[in-house]
């Protein structure tokens, strides 16, 4: 009898149940990070070409990229996150066809969800843009940007899909290659179309929008045939495939429900940055060159996080909770000691980081406050944001997700205190010190107390 492709790697010793926990972390966390700072990267220098088109456009951009965050936090952390969870639980109960049938429904959600981002923004982009305080010149430039974007985001939302396949089976190399190579096209298409290099003329805005957009679909195409091609744990078949609304809630149970981790996470900078902005360009200048740090540190968490899942969900579908649970906390305490140097390092040394982008005293002198008050307490951030994760491979993320909440109320509530009684800078980087402390200890104890 001939073995099929999806049998013969079925059939393969599953390393991720057995193999050493800190060691096999490493392996699959490297690529992510390569993968993830190429891709924060690429969000700096679309914001450099923004700034060679001018102010208008720079301003424009500014609009419209929370959401295209929110979108790429949706589709890759937190619904990607389920459609690995529910596919690496399945190959963890050795039941690979549970898991082919998994992916093409995680297809149908992704698909779906892309469609309804470009008709949300196509219909309402200048309203929604309009209500964040665009008009004029910037609303223009915004909407060049923002319907090119959405027009393509079903090609976002299909290629974090297929790599959140592939993760689940246990498989980092491949999307993070992908994702490398995502960034490195869209940072060339996005400069030809965007400023006009050689003899190709100068789209502007609606030219960076267009490197995204290619560079995405070119992806989802690659990934796709990679999945149907059966090289990958997971094969990727429709024929026959008939849709079952218990795998949707397979998904959605852990997918869905970590989608209201972006929102929060979204409006959390909003209303930080309202609240820093009311002490002045030094104080919001030095906020903003930590939260620069955080914009770089973050995607280790989320590496060393997505690197979690699938060994957590494999040994939650072994019926292994004991080695599920010890893969969290390795995981966890590994991105949190990682963090966590970081951010005591730059507690006591500021100006080694703060003086890249400034040699203004006063800017330099707000920004020491600001890693004096939180750099001691980015290790517990970093250990609440990995343990999100592999709660997503247990599929128990809705702890964590409270534990975000929380975060969320104690800056608002927080910040609204401090402003009534005029309280000073010092006081509004500590809040923001003890909710990362706050959040990172709810998941902590929130994992710990859950039952896996």
């Amino acid at each position: 009898m001939t073995e099929t492709p999806q049998s013969a790697v079925s059939a393969r010793p599953n390393p991720l149940l057995t193999a050493p926990i800190l060691s096999t972390l490493a392996r699959l966390s490297v690529p992510n990070v390569i993968a993830m700072v190429a891709t924060a990267l690429v969000a700096i220098a679309e914001t450099a070409y923004a700034g060679l088109l001018g102010t208008s456009a720079l301003a424009g951009l500014a609009l419209v990229f929370p959401m295209v965050m929110l979108q790429q936090m949706m589709s890759a952390g937190a619904m990607g996150g389920g459609v690995s969870s529910s596919i690496s639980r399945a190959l963890g109960a050795d039941n690979p066809a549970r898991a082919a049938q998994l992916a093409v429904h995680a297809l149908v959600i992704g698909g779906a969800t892309g469609l309804f981002f470009t008709i949300l923004f196509l219909s309402f982009g200048t309203e929604i843009y309009r209500l964040l305080g665009g008009s004029g010149s910037v609303l223009e430039e915004a909407l060049a940007y923002s319907d090119i974007v959405f027009i393509g985001t079903v090609g976002v939302w299909l290629t974090n899909t297929l790599a959140s396949i592939i993760r689940g089976g246990g498989d980092m190399k491949v999307p993070s290659v992908t994702l490398l190579v995502v960034a490195l096209s869209q940072f060339f298409l996005a400069g030809l179309f965007g400023l006009g290099w050689g003899s190709v003329p100068a789209f502007g805005m609606s030219g960076i929008a267009l490197g995204l957009v290619i560079a995405y679909s070119c992806a989802a195409l690659f990934l796709f045939l990679y999945l149907m091609s059966g090289r990958a744990r997971v094969t990727l078949t429709v024929r026959g495939m008939r849709l079952k609304a218990e795998m949707f809630r397979d998904i959605l149970k852990v997918g869905a429900i970590s989608c209201i981790s972006p929102l929060q996470t979204v409006l959390t900078v909003l209303i930080l940055t309202r609240l820093v902005s009311e002490f002045g360009i030094e104080a919001l200048a030095g906020y903003g060159i930590g939260a620069r740090l955080e914009f770089l540190l973050v995607p280790i968490a989320f590496a060393i996080g997505v690197a979690c899942v699938p060994m957590v969900g494999m040994a939650i579908g072994a019926k292994n909770i004991a080695r599920a649970r010890q893969v969290a906390w390795t995981g966890g305490l590994t991105a949190g000691l990682f963090i966590g140097f970081v951010g005591m390092f730059v507690a006591f040394f500021p100006n080694y980081w703060s003086g890249l982008f400034t040699g203004s005293p006063a800017v330099l002198y707000s920004a020491g406050l600001y890693f004096a008050w939180v750099g001691p307490f980015y290790g517990l951030f970093g250990l609440g944001l990995c343990l999100y994760f592999s709660s997503q491979g247990a599929g128990k993320v809705l702890g964590p997700v409270i534990a975000g909440t929380i975060r969320l109320i104690v800056v608002a509530l927080g910040g609204w205190i401090l402003t009534v009684y005029a309280a000073p800078d010092w006081m509004i980087f500590a809040l923001i010190g003890g909710a990362m402390a706050i959040y990172g200890a709810s998941t902590a104890l929130a994992v710990y107390v859950a039952r896996w």
